[in-house]
């Protein structure tokens, strides 16, 4: 999973990829799922798996006049941020998958929703409402409430 967090808004986005995925086609997804909905970052910190660290990438950076940083390789707190999003998907397959490990990228689209509905702590908004202003529905708020008024007052 290529996992990519917005530093200020806290959004992330979990992009379905495979291990023998190339820098390329990597760089495809980024474009893809991440650039037309927020258009290119300033700096992007990396960690160093290798297809990050390819020419590739060093010049597509370069290119669009990103700078590109990298986590340190005995500290990936570097980008601590994404090591917390990180542990956040793995808990959250783990709890909706209960071991059906081949549907997972059928849920990603769902966890990144429900991820990014979640209000964080170091904003006190939810990525949601810091990227567009509100919170999505979701389909638990198209439910009808019951109508507290019968369940007070019995005549």
């Amino acid at each position: 999973i290529f996992v990519v967090v917005d530093h200020f808004s806290k959004m992330a986005h979990f992009i379905p990829c495979h291990k023998v995925d190339d820098a390329s086609y990597i760089a495809k997804l980024f474009f893809k799922e991440v650039d037309r909905l927020h258009c290119l970052p300033k700096t992007n910190v990396s960690d160093r798996d290798a297809k990050f660290l390819s020419h590739f990438w060093k010049v597509l950076w370069e290119k669009l006049g990103t700078k590109l940083l990298y986590s340190t390789t005995c500290h990936p707190q570097t980008d601590g941020q994404t090591e917390v999003v990180n542990r956040s998907l793995s808990t959250l397959l783990r709890v909706i998958l209960k071991g059906n490990k081949k549907s997972w990228e059928d849920y990603l689209p769902h966890i990144e929703f429900a991820y990014n509905r979640v209000v964080h702590k170091t904003t006190n908004l939810s990525p949601f409402k810091v990227v567009y202003g509100f919170n999505p529905l979701s389909p638990l708020d198209l439910l009808p409430l019951p109508n507290t008024t019968s369940l007070f007052h019995k005549e």
